[in-house]
């Protein structure tokens, strides 16, 4: 409980820092300005992606879980995804949104092993999806940054996620005197579990390429409240900048992103002449927007907290 609160604290300072940061160069009430000066189409073309976000999320979610032998419908996915993501809007470092999925999962009928194991392996693949795609964009990137060593660290970090999701099909190679040990045990289980998803191309490929889809999907979101902002931005613009912003706001660094974020994408968007406040603007919108989809998962949460076990073993 005191590491808990001690991590709570440190992301509560290092925010309140990154808004300090951002103040010193950015007109904070300009840019709430810029944002109630959106166009509403625009808007409501943003939010409408953010719902297909969703539902490529609990696809995915899906598809690790079919993997695994186990069979849960995308729609019953992806609301226990948004359970979990409204609880991790609400509960900020206290209780992490996908303990929530996990828990909310297993309540449901779901084995408990099977439950973390394909939480963590979605987590993977969405985080080495990021990579993949910031490094099939780099020479997008580099063309709007300029050239810079700094750039290899994307091949770089996608190869090591690529070894350490190599890593988990060993896990189960540990001493065998060890096996008593229930953390152990989990690790074999995880073990089983990926090589189930890491050695198949064909289940690989499809989560690939459903991860890939999403986190274009998730560009599209940015570009088009660039569009309802006037910012000038492209689609292409968007793939080589966005990405990287993505990467930096899942560092579990601050509140949900908050103050990182906004600070990176005024850094990423100034390469192709966004003004500050626009672009802190861009990024206030696409952190409202996620709080808003969110609260949906509230309204599930609601829905599904008595409903009785369901049966995921997969038929036939």
């Amino acid at each position: 409980m005191i590491k808990r609160w001690a991590s709570l604290a440190l992301k509560l300072a290092l925010t309140a820092a990154a808004i300090w940061y951002l103040s010193r160069k950015v007109d904070l009430g300009a840019a709430l300005g810029v944002c109630r000066g959106v166009h509403p189409g625009w808007l409501l073309a943003a939010m409408l992606l953010q719902g297909v976000q969703m539902l490529v999320c609990g696809g995915r979610w899906s598809l690790v879980l079919r993997a695994a032998r186990l069979a849960m419908p995308v729609f019953q996915a992806t609301r226990l995804y948004m359970i979990g993501l409204f609880f991790g809007q609400v509960l900020p470092g206290a209780v992490g949104g996908d303990a929530i999925r996990v828990w909310k999962a297993h309540q449901n009928g779901l084995p408990l092993s099977a439950s973390i194991n394909s939480v963590l392996l979605e987590r993977v693949l969405t985080v080495f999806g990021l990579l993949l795609l910031a490094t099939l964009t780099l020479p997008l990137l580099a063309a709007r940054v300029g050239h810079s060593p700094a750039l290899w660290m994307f091949p770089g970090l996608t190869l090591a996620g690529l070894l350490g999701m190599l890593l988990l099909t060993v896990l189960d190679r540990l001493p065998a005197r060890l096996a008593h040990l229930r953390l152990v045990r989990g690790f074999m289980a995880l073990a089983v579990d990926s090589r189930r998803l890491f050695f198949s191309p064909a289940r690989l490929g499809t989560i690939l390429a459903v991860t890939l889809f999403g986190h274009v999907n998730l560009t599209l979101v940015v570009w088009a409240m660039a569009q309802g902002l006037g910012a000038p931005l492209s689609v292409t613009d968007c793939l080589a900048l966005v990405p990287p912003v993505v990467l930096v706001t899942i560092l579990p660094i601050s509140i949900s992103g908050w103050g990182v974020r906004e600070n990176m994408m005024v850094l990423m968007l100034g390469s192709v002449g966004v003004g500050h406040e626009q672009a802190t603007a861009l990024s206030l919108l696409f952190g409202f927007s996620g709080m808003a989809i969110s609260l949906l998962g509230g309204l599930f949460w609601l829905q599904v907290k008595n409903s009785g076990p369901i049966d995921f073993s997969l038929k036939g």
